[in-house]
C-alpha cells in the first residue's frame, strides 16, 4: 500500500467526499481539469472545477491540485465538502412559493444578495424559513443553485438534495430552465415583441421583449412594462441589453442616463415566472407571482401626473 493510498484512507476520515473517482485503465490524455468536467458530475461547468481546485475541494490522491496535472490509472480524484458548519440564520421572512425535500422555489426581495461572503444573505436565511429535507441525500443546508443581481428581486431556486444541486445546475448551465422577467423601462419601444443581440464583452447574447403597457410619462415622455426573456445568461445582460437599445430599466444606477432613474426606488426589473422540469419526477414545473405593485404604482402615478399637466394647459 502506497503513502498515497493511505493518505487518501486518511482523507476519507477526516472529510466528508461528496464524489471519488478512480481513473481506470487506459485512460484518455487529459489533464486533471478536463478529465473532472468529464467524470465529476456534481460540478457542471468549468469554471466550477477551476473553483473546486482553487479551494482545495477537489484533489488528486488526497492531496490539493492546480488542475494542469496529466490523470494516471489508478489515481482518485476526490471532490470534498469544505463547509462542515451551517451558517448563522439571518433572521429574514421569505415567501416560499413551492417546497419538497428536494427543491424550493422563493421570492427574493430586492436589496439582498443571493450569497457571498457575508451575513445579510438570501443563503443565511433559507434554514430560518425552509423545512429541513428528508432525502437521502440532503443537503446539510439548502443553497441556491442561480443567482439574482442584489438589486432584482423576484423568484430563486433553491436546491435541498444533492441530486437535485446537479441536476438544476446542468438545467441552468444548458438553458432549459426558462425566465420571465419584468421590468419597466423608460421610452416607448418601436416594437410590440422583439430580439436583442448585443454582444456583451465579445460574447454573443440575446434576450427577447414584449411590451405589456406604455404610458406617457412628463420626465421621460414614455415609461413601459414589459416582459423580459434571457436566453442566454450574462451578468448584467437584461439590463444592459436595455439600456443599449435606449431604454434603461427605471431605478438603474448603473445603466441608465443621469437625472431619469427615479432615485431611492430601487430597481424595477423583478423575475416573476419560471418553467422547469423537477429534477427528481421530471414532472413540468411552472410557478409565477403577480407584478409588484410597485411597477403598477408608479406606471399610475406617471399617468395621472401628465393627464394632469395636459388638463393644466
Amino acid at each position: 500500500m502506497t503513502l498515497l493510498f493511505l493518505h487518501f484512507i486518511d482523507l476519507r476520515k477526516h472529510m466528508n467526499i461528496i464524489q471519488s473517482h478512480t481513473i481506470p485503465a487506459n485512460p484518455p490524455r487529459l489533464r486533471l481539469l478536463d478529465y473532472s468536467l468529464e467524470v465529476i458530475d456534481t460540478i457542471v461547468s468549468r469554471n466550477g472545477i477551476k473553483k473546486a481546485l482553487k479551494k482545495g475541494a477537489l484533489r488528486l490522491n488526497g492531496k490539493m491540485a492546480s488542475g494542469s496535472e496529466w490523470i494516471e490509472e489508478g489515481l482518485v480524484i476526490t471532490l470534498i465538502d469544505l463547509e462542515e458548519k451551517a451558517p448563522k440564520v439571518f433572521p429574514l421572512q421569505l415567501d416560499v412559493l413551492y417546497e419538497d425535500d428536494d427543491l424550493a422555489v422563493i421570492y427574493k426581495p430586492a436589496g439582498i444578495m443571493v450569497s457571498g461572503n457575508a451575513f445579510r444573505t438570501i443563503e443565511n436565511a433559507l434554514q430560518g424559513n425552509l423545512k429541513p429535507s428528508e432525502a437521502k441525500d440532503a443537503l446539510k443546508w439548502p443553497k441556491p443553485v442561480h443567482r439574482l443581481d442584489a438589486p432584482t428581486s423576484g423568484l430563486l431556486v433553491i436546491a435541498k438534495s444533492v441530486k437535485a444541486r446537479v441536476e438544476l445546475g446542468k438545467q441552468f448551465e444548458q438553458k432549459t430552465i426558462k425566465k420571465r422577467y419584468q421590468a419597466v423601462v423608460t421610452g416607448k419601444l418601436s416594437e410590440e415583441r422583439g430580439h436583442i443581440y448585443t454582444p456583451i464583452e465579445g460574447k454573443e447574447c440575446h434576450s427577447e421583449f414584449i411590451v405589456e403597457k406604455c404610458v406617457r410619462s412628463l420626465s421621460n415622455e414614455y415609461l413601459s412594462l414589459v416582459s423580459l426573456f434571457p436566453h442566454t445568461g450574462k451578468t448584467h445582460q437584461l439590463r444592459i441589453h436595455m439600456s443599449e437599445s435606449g431604454h434603461p430599466i427605471m431605478g438603474d444606477q448603473m445603466y441608465g442616463k443621469e437625472g431619469k432613474m427615479l432615485k431611492g426606488k430601487g430597481l424595477f426589473l423583478t423575475a416573476v415566472e419560471l418553467w422547469f422540469p423537477h429534477p427528481i419526477t421530471q414532472k413540468v414545473m411552472q410557478i409565477g407571482v403577480k407584478t409588484p405593485n410597485k411597477f403598477h404604482s408608479l406606471l399610475e402615478r406617471e399617468e395621472e401626473r401628465w393627464k394632469k399637466f395636459k388638463e393644466g394647459k
